[in-house]
């Protein structure tokens, strides 16, 4: 089981062309700025993803990702990989 950072719909694009979603379905919003790599999704379909930008709308910040290659498993074999062992 994947635990997802910010809930979206992956396959929803705006007009920019990123997969957007509201701040507030954010696991933990502390987390979630310009440049931080997060788990997005839902229990269904998860990924890794960037975020682009937050943007404030009249009913909410918008959060702008891009969804990055590669399943989020590939990404933790890529983590245990460049951490040293304890």
């Amino acid at each position: 089981m994947v635990i997802v950072d910010l809930t979206c719909d992956l396959p929803d694009e705006d007009e920019t062309g990123f997969v957007w979603t509201f701040l507030r379905e954010a696991r933990d919003a502390s987390l979630i700025e310009p440049g931080a790599i997060v788990v997005a999704g839902d229990a269904d379909a998860a990924a890794v993803a960037e975020v682009i930008d937050i943007v404030e709308k009249p009913v909410g910040p918008v959060v702008h990702l891009r969804v990055l290659p590669g399943d989020v498993e590939d990404y933790a074999a890529l983590v245990r990989r460049a951490l040293p062992t304890a």
